[in-house]
């Protein structure tokens, strides 16, 4: 049985008011079978969604959404989904569980001002 345990964080910069969401809180699951996690933010200010991934205190950057593209990195059995606007769901998908999946997923938010 697999368990992965989820956080969220907000990038600096953001209000009181402003909230990152991310669900379920905890997944337990088998290994082989996939695992969905969900991240929404609620202020207008950010367009990016980025995951992370935390095990034995190292962090791994899993890639990120910008606006509706999700850009995964290279070598990482993930999928990413959704939108990174305000109020819209953002979607982690890892492909299939391993007793290596218990570890800590998070996602933050950002704003990436540069468009090329």
């Amino acid at each position: 049985l697999c368990h992965v345990f989820l956080v969220c964080v907000f990038s600096t910069g953001s209000s009181l008011s402003d909230q990152v969401l991310q669900t379920p809180a905890d997944i337990y699951s088998r290994p082989g079978q996939p695992a969905k996690i969900r991240c929404l933010h609620t202020s207008p200010s950010y367009n990016q969604i980025l995951w992370y991934k935390q095990s034995k205190r190292q962090l791994q950057f899993l890639g990120y959404v910008y606006y509706n593209d999700g850009y995964p990195e290279t070598g990482v059995t993930v999928t990413m989904e959704g939108s990174a606007n305000k109020d819209q769901n953002c979607t982690l998908t890892i492909k299939e569980l391993s007793l290596s999946s218990s570890v800590v997923y998070f996602c933050a938010v950002g704003n990436n001002q540069y468009d090329c």
